[in-house]
């Protein structure tokens, strides 16, 4: 199991993320100034990220946000920067060494509002883009996020984590300080969610504010409310945003009461930025998803992004249409088989330009407003985010052989322009295989979709062994994008042959595809593994088919704990993060129970055999393939004790194993070191079993 809204590039985006990094002031690790040499994990680590680029109204600058790795101190640390928008006067705007992230444009283009740790919390910044220091704008009693400013500037929104019954932001500290002061440490619950993502809940929600630009009290804009904005755990200022007259703000909120942890109503409210009525429902008639609020340039529309399927957080987004203020709505994109992941208006408000999930890339398309026809503008790749700067999209852009850089393109397509090239030079030390994409017959013999990675310094004559990913979700993908946790070119740079299916699933194939696999875990996707890896094999003769080892984490790692015990002799080694053991006790380990229920058909006690039928643990008499386990101590959405689970069902058979457990870790390996760790042991254990 796991959060699908980042692995399928869903609006959070990203997500997902993905960041920046430059390494400018920070010690570079020694092999990364070797040129040229095999990819590796310290490449990744070195590798500048890029995220939330920002153009200023007058289409003249693009801000952004660079994020660095500080091995020493093991963590990222985060800057602004800015580019022209022709790409020259490429510049850092911030230097500090706490970090600096979500810039917001002020209306007049010479100054930029930000959010930044430097003062000991979190809050927001301004500073001018010709020079001069950055100004402390709030002084909150609270940590501070998800910057948004209004369209006139003489406004700023913001989170905050608050008590909904605590009048001020104020009270909530009081309250938490006093929480500090109990020598009990004991917390009761009535209802879920008890813990969420990596976090113990304490009653708190994350609750809108806004105040005036240049001063003043802070309005808690959701006030009472037992609900939270934006989304958690990945959610972002692109799920609220102002009115365009300035006088409210809409954002997107799920405020079920005692249902919150198998629903996915997320609706969209308004409410005045004075707090003068309580927040209005505006999608109150759809009970499954709406969000990321998108204004048009006149004012005159309302676009956001909603599902039609409550309980299923996997199914398609559509853009719906609504004329502003209380005008009719319309569904734009009805008969585009694609989910759109992020969206915003072209500035003659003539076309909605959109990112989604599609055939292994992640591209970005602009879609008529008046009739809803599709176009491609930006096919391969993954863009990470985008932003229009008048007669030119401005976006971030990945590949398999490339982290992200900024790029601009002109809305049919055409003249591409690269603006930033950051990690040239790293890029350049750091040889890659080659990939391509290639397609296979699958389940039913349904088309189905794989990348293959070549080893680094490939040599057609010469045989190598097979690292063999998949992917989580399951409705996720392993596309055109250079990962961080997950790279290819990690196990090319050792020597690796990488293949990637996409199986029955996979986002960004249809919906149908997407939902095939409803109640059949472990049917369909199997299936196309099988498939595919003996494609691949046929396809590569260079390829070793007597050397592959399967990798997998979230579903990827309960599917290797279903190969284990269903495809026993296929491969040498398996290496299982994050996999579930038993679905019927995940169900209640787990917090979002929509998920499970959705995917399994109901709840354990409902539809036993909906749990029962693709579940490892039945199988494990059958296990004898060489596991390397691993987990993390914060994991709630596939918690530890599945991962433990499964080490001592190896060890007890005496099957060759390793467990790798990390007490800081949640869902994924976040921390430099301990990825670093996470690869170095990772590879270790192929190269056992695969090369010696």
């Amino acid at each position: 199991m796991q959060n699908k809204r980042h692995n399928s590039s869903r609006y959070h985006k990203t997500c997902l993320a993905s960041l920046l990094i430059v390494v400018c002031a920070l010690p570079v690790p020694a092999a990364v100034l070797q040129s040229p040499h095999p990819f590796s994990i310290h490449d990744m680590v070195a590798m500048d990220r890029i995220s939330d680029p920002q153009v200023s109204p007058d289409g003249t600058w693009i801000a952004f946000v660079v994020r660095t790795t500080d091995l020493e101190a093991n963590r990222g640390r985060s800057n602004l920067w800015l580019v022209s928008r022709d790409g020259t006067d490429l510049r850092q705007l911030t230097s500090h060494p706490d970090s600096d992230s979500n810039p917001r444009w002020g209306p007049d283009s010479k100054s930029v509002w930000f959010l930044s740790s430097r003062s000991g919390s979190s809050q927001v910044w301004r500073i001018a883009i010709d020079g001069g220091e950055a100004r402390q704008v709030t002084d909150e009693p609270l940590d501070v996020g998800n910057l948004i400013v209004s369209p006139d500037g003489r406004h700023i929104g913001f989170t905050m984590e608050v008590f909904p019954d605590a009048a001020t932001a104020q009270a909530t500290r009081e309250r938490l300080d006093a929480v500090e002061q109990r020598k009990a440490s004991g917390r009761i619950y009535e209802r879920l969610f008890v813990r969420h993502w990596d976090t113990w809940k304490d009653g708190r929600r994350s609750h809108l504010f806004v105040r005036p630009a240049e001063g003043g009290p802070a309005v808690n804009v959701m006030a009472g409310m037992d609900a939270d904005t934006p989304s958690k755990p990945f959610g972002g200022p692109e799920e609220m945003t102002f009115t365009p007259d300035g006088k409210a703000v809409v954002f997107s909120a799920k405020d079920v009461g005692r249902e919150e942890a198998w629903s996915t109503n997320f609706d969209l409210f308004y409410s005045p930025i004075d707090g003068s009525q309580p927040p209005k429902c505006l999608t109150q008639e759809n009970e499954a998803w709406d969000t990321h609020p998108v204004f048009s340039p006149d004012g005159k529309t309302l676009a956001y992004l909603a599902m039609s399927r409550p309980g299923y957080e996997s199914d398609q987004f559509q853009i719906v249409l609504r004329d502003w203020p209380d005008g009719s709505k319309r569904v734009l994109t009805g008969s585009w088989d694609r989910s759109p992941s992020s969206i915003g208006f072209s500035a003659d408000g003539r076309a909605l330009y959109a990112t989604a999930a599609n055939l292994g890339q992640r591209s970005l398309f602009a879609i008529d407003v008046a009739d809803g026809r599709v176009r491609t503008v930006v096919r391969d790749g993954a863009v990470h985010g985008f932003a229009v700067a008048g007669e030119r999209i401005v976006y971030a852009l990945s590949t398999l052989q490339s982290p992200a850089e900024l790029f601009s393109v002109r809305p049919d397509g055409t003249d591409v322009r690269r603006l930033t090239d950051i990690n040239r030079e790293k890029v350049a030390a750091a040889k890659m295989g080659d990939y391509e994409q290639f397609t296979f017959a699958g389940w039913n013999g349904e088309t189905v979709y794989a990348y293959v990675v070549k080893p680094v310094d490939f040599d057609p004559a010469r045989k190598y062994p097979v690292a063999f990913l998949i992917h989580g979700g399951p409705q996720g993908s392993f596309g055109n994008v250079f990962h961080y946790r997950w790279n290819p070119q990690a196990y090319a740079g050792a020597g690796y042959a990488a293949v990637m299916v996409d199986f029955h699933g996979s986002v960004g194939y249809g919906q149908a595809f997407c939902d095939s696999i409803r109640g059949d875990w472990g049917g369909k996707p199997l299936v196309d593994l099988q498939k595919g890896l003996e494609a691949a094999l046929e396809r590569y003769p260079w390829m070793d088919g007597d050397r592959v080892g399967a990798l997998g984490g979230s579903f990827g790692g309960y599917m290797v704990n279903w190969i284990a015990g269903q495809w026993p002799d296929r491969f040498r080694c398996l290496v299982n993060h994050d996999g579930n053991l038993d679905e019927r006790m995940a169900y209640f380990d787990t917090e979002e129970l929509w998920f499970p229920e959705w995917d399994h058909v109901g709840t354990p006690w409902e539809n036993p055999e909906g749990y029962e039928k693709h579940n490892p643990v039945r199988f494990v008499q059958n296990w004898k393939t060489p596991m390397l386990v691993i987990h993390g101590a914060h994991d709630f959405r596939v918690v530890d004790t599945q991962g433990l689970g499964t080490f001592n069902a190896l060890q007890r058979r005496g099957i060759p194993s390793k467990l790798l457990y990390f007490p800081d870790e949640n869902h994924w390996v976040l921390k430099p070191q301990n990825s670093i760790q996470w690869y170095d042991t990772v590879v270790a254990w192929l190269d056992q079993w695969l090369k010696n």
